[in-house]
């Protein structure tokens, strides 16, 4: 059964304020969704406790191997609810490892995916995962980036920004929504609303209009700021930072503007990303 609905991208592009909004549409409340129970909406496919209510195996998230090899089980089980949408949250590249596809397409129904200038996404993904903005450069032109297990998560395959963006956008198999993070900043009750029609959500403009307002970054940090959010890094003090476009023009030098445009320019431009 093809249930599986992807909110994918790249790491700091803006999946989590998608799933912020989509639980609050979700579940039309009348006060703003708890940013820790976003996760209600959008499973994550790299949950450690997934992988292991699957498996009779100890399981050792360090090990990639292990965990891909268990991933297409954790997939089938999502779907085995028999809901007819699950929402998925998902860094990894529309690729294959160690012989396993990442992404199948007998499980997707479609996916969402964000995209956000490389040059600004950077900066915040190398504050998240404590890199340097050169380390992280580096490491987005890589094809093996991945982030790797931890105690509550399974190895992430990234590859590089270039091939992580065309992988998914091309994708061939199953209906794509492509949504510039730069866009849903601009407007984000049309972008929003885009995804709400595209995951086959009933659709209700006062309801949409009110999540967008439950989703507007200064609450978000708000609530981080109050109750602190599970899915910040030990690297940074707050997981909602700025929330702006075009802040590489105050935080990357010309040299590091250079790299990524060397080794991404070409992408970039395809998504109107020009310098």
């Amino acid at each position: 059964m093809k249930s599986i609905v992807w909110l994918a991208s790249y790491p700091k592009s803006g999946n989590t304020w998608l799933r912020v909004f989509l639980a609050n549409y979700v579940y039309n409340s009348e006060k703003p969704i708890p940013i820790n129970q976003i996760h209600r909406v959008g499973i994550g496919d790299s949950n450690v406790k997934s992988y292991r209510l699957v498996t009779k195996e100890l399981i050792d998230p360090t090990n990639p191997v292990q965990g891909t090899r268990i991933r297409p089980a954790v997939l089938q089980a999502i779907v085995n609810n028999k809901a007819d949408i699950n929402l998925v949250k998902t860094h990894c590249e529309n690729a294959i490892a160690y012989g396993v596809r990442l992404i199948p397409p007998e499980l997707t129904r479609s996916a969402i995916y964000i995209i956000r200038n490389p040059l600004d996404m950077i900066v915040s993904y190398a504050s998240h995962y404590g890199n340097t903005i050169d380390e992280a450069i580096e490491g987005i032109g890589r094809k093996d980036n991945s982030l790797l297990g931890v105690s509550d998560t399974v190895y992430q395959y990234l590859g590089t920004w270039s091939n992580h963006v065309i992988g998914w956008s091309k994708a061939r198999k199953f209906p794509v929504l492509v949504l510039r993070y730069e866009d849903m900043l601009n407007d984000p009750v049309e972008a929003f609303g885009r995804a709400v029609h595209h995951i086959g959500l009933p659709f209700d403009q006062e309801r949409l209009e009110r999540s967008v307002r439950f989703s507007d970054f200064k609450l978000l940090q708000e609530q981080e700021q109050k109750t602190s959010f599970v899915e910040n890094s030990d690297n940074q003090e707050l997981f909602f930072r700025k929330g702006k476009a075009e802040q590489w023009k105050t935080e990357l030098t010309d040299k590091q503007v250079a790299q990524i445009i060397q080794d991404h320019g070409r992408v970039m431009k395809k998504f109107g990303y020009e310098v």
